[in-house]
């Protein structure tokens, strides 16, 4: 259980400033520390440069909430700029320093460009919801609902200026309500993003979503997640409330790889920079197209999640020579 959120800030914040500014100061040092690592040198610099972009840019974005509450806009719009500034920095910082490139395969345009999204995104590596989350704000000129984890909340930026526009933060057992109440209003500017699978991909969570599957004897879906080996099988609560709420709203589905095996912190540090680009795949079903019973919804999802394990697949295939 979370502490309450005063307590939360009153610790995590200046425990932010404090250790950005540890940061800053010791940058110099640590530079030139970094660079009598031998041939780790260049890797053990580039990480610095993204933790004191990370540390900075967060602490700014902290501080511009700051201002805002302070001037009693505490819901103002202006923070998805903020939100905005802040993932784009990030996403710059890892573009220049960790080789961060993507490839993207398809388009979320379609017919239906003043309809709301209900964005459905595979989740597996470290930041690939600030990925999207970026694109959303600037390539697409969406403002997105997010669905979080509650634990996120201990990241003081995410924490406040998230909390201050529409997003929801779950645990456990308590989303498909929370996710439901989200999706309500959802505009035409707007995605709702979803990471149906519950968590990041790993093999041994794979294996215990199917083993609960099998447990409560939904043995059709535990069948097809088993024949799925990229992608850990969607959890439809949460799916079916959203489409419930807004009906409206046209879904995109979004395939990726590239972040897989970057899962602790020893995995990043043996893959920067990244050597090969991330890969996204992503396709947009119309409202009208999406079925309108719960059992096809549930059977629809997996087929498109079928989808986007049989792309993984492809992508991961050796080259004809």
């Amino acid at each position: 259980m979370l502490p309450p959120r005063f307590v939360r800030r009153l610790v995590c914040t200046p425990l932010l400033f404090a250790l950005t500014l540890l940061v800053v100061v010791l940058f110099p040092v640590a530079y030139a520390v970094t660079s009598l690592a031998g041939r780790e040198r260049r890797r053990a610099q580039r990480l610095l440069w993204f933790t004191l972009t990370w540390g900075t840019r967060e602490t700014a974005a902290v501080l511009e909430c700051g201002w805002l509450w302070l001037r009693r806009r505490t819901h103002d719009d202006r923070h998805y700029d903020i939100i905005r500034r802040y993932v784009g920095a990030l996403y710059t910082s890892a573009q220049q320093r960790l080789g961060l490139r993507v490839e993207v395969d398809g388009t979320w345009d379609g017919t239906g460009g003043d309809r709301p999204l209900i964005v459905l995104s595979r989740h597996a590596g470290p930041g690939d919801a600030l990925l999207i989350v970026h694109h959303l704000l600037s390539e697409y000129r969406r403002r997105p609902r997010v669905v979080m984890k509650a634990l996120l909340q201990f990241d003081p930026c995410i924490d406040i200026a998230a909390n201050r526009v529409p997003n929801v933060f779950v645990t456990p057992g308590g989303a498909a309500d929370a996710v439901g109440g989200l999706a309500e209003g959802l505009g035409p500017d707007e995605a709702l993003l979803i990471f149906p699978e519950g968590g990041n991909f790993s093999p041994e969570r794979r294996r215990r979503a199917i083993r609960r599957l099998a447990r409560m004897r939904r043995a059709d879906e535990a069948t097809r997640a088993a024949a799925m080996r990229n992608v850990m099988p969607p959890r439809p609560g949460g799916v079916l409330a959203a489409l419930d709420s807004a009906p409206s709203a046209d879904v995109v589905f979004v395939a990726h790889c590239g972040l897989d095996h970057m899962a602790t912190a020893g995995d990043i540090w043996r893959r920067v920079p990244l050597t090969s680009p991330v890969q996204a795949r992503w396709w947009r079903v119309p409202a009208e197209d999406v079925p309108r019973d719960r059992d096809a919804r549930v059977s629809w999802l997996y087929e498109n999640w079928e989808r986007a394990d049989a792309w993984i697949s492809a992508q991961r295939a050796p080259a004809p020579k």
